[in-house]
């Protein structure tokens, strides 16, 4: 039987899974979700109703990522509408849900790793937990092939600081002792595809690089290889951040990644944020632009309000 993998939200990661898939194994075959339609094999799915057809799209599936954040309400809106559904598939050998580091919630600084409990400090994480265990929940009573990646916060081609800093949308917001774990978007697509060759169900995994930095450290590390100037720094006291950046400097932890390597085998092509940044500014090799003038414009800065 062919692999098929169906990507509940079609976004920056999952596609990024999609090309790596389709570049080392031709046979592989793809469908998805998103809010507006493109083509057919992208179904339509806003996560208010379920998604029409359902039944024949994920019907001979053998693999499944999830990428769709919790609703208010409803919870996780693929489990709410189509988890009946999906206990039911008779070929589906591995379900990945992407949840966030956020689960951890606030630890001062302190290192947690993959056995931390999860303690969320925000209804954010309070519901990334939620949707968690709903789905582990169908592990437990429905043998459904469910693996946990607990993102921080992604970048890569296209979306991160570098490209920010370059449209003149970053901030340096000091928070004395404030620490942010990042992962390359080429490195979470590894995890994935280390976990569907080895498929461990019910299993939890921190993605996220080896060195969680405070985000002023990687932008003045940016800005040198743009030959720009450091931007001059924002005390977080004085910031007008959106609700949900709020939330995002109110939690402050350093991640460890030990599973993704002891048990999947991974080694990250990009180790450090500094490594992956390199990597990209090599794609940006023009001089500095009047970008500069606009670095007081409002901006999460490359973080994912969903993953960090």
């Amino acid at each position: 039987m062919k692999q098929k993998l169906f990507c509940f939200g079609l976004g920056y990661s999952a596609r990024n899974l999609v090309r790596h898939l389709k570049q080392q194994d031709a046979s592989w075959q793809f469908s998805g979700s998103s809010r507006r339609p493109s083509d057919d094999n992208v179904a339509v799915f806003d996560g208010l109703s379920p998604m029409i057809n359902s039944g024949k799209r994920l019907a001979d599936v053998t693999h499944m990522l999830i990428s769709i954040p919790p609703q208010d309400k409803m919870g996780d809106p693929v489990l709410h509408h189509h988890g009946a559904e999906i206990s039911k598939l008779k070929h589906l050998k591995w379900l990945g849900y992407l949840s966030t580091t956020g689960i951890y919630g606030d630890r001062g600084g302190d290192w947690i790793c993959d056995r931390t409990p999860p303690a969320p400090t925000s209804l954010k994480g309070q519901q990334r937990l939620d949707a968690e265990q709903g789905w582990l929940k169908m592990f437990h009573g429905h043998k459904l092939p469910v693996h946990i990646f607990r993102l921080g916060s992604i970048y890569g081609p296209g979306r991160g600081h570098l490209v920010n800093l370059k449209a003149g949308k970053v901030r340096k917001i000091i928070k004395k002792g404030q620490y942010f774990s990042r992962i390359h978007v080429d490195d979470l697509t590894q995890v994935l595809v280390a976990s569907m060759k080895s498929p461990r169900p019910g299993q939890s995994y921190n993605v996220v690089d080896d060195r969680p930095a405070p985000t002023p450290e990687v932008i003045d590390f940016i800005c040198d290889l743009l030959g720009r100037p450091h931007l001059p720094p924002i005390d977080l006291d004085d910031a007008e951040l959106s609700p949900m950046m709020k939330i995002f400097y109110s939690e402050n932890k350093r991640v460890h990644n030990h599973r993704i390597k002891q048990e999947l085998g991974v080694t990250l092509k990009y180790p450090t944020y500094r490594e992956g940044f390199k990597a990209l500014a090599r794609k940006f090799p023009s001089p500095p632009d009047t970008a500069s003038s606009n670095l007081h414009q409002r901006t999460g800065g490359g973080h994912r309000s969903s993953h960090r």
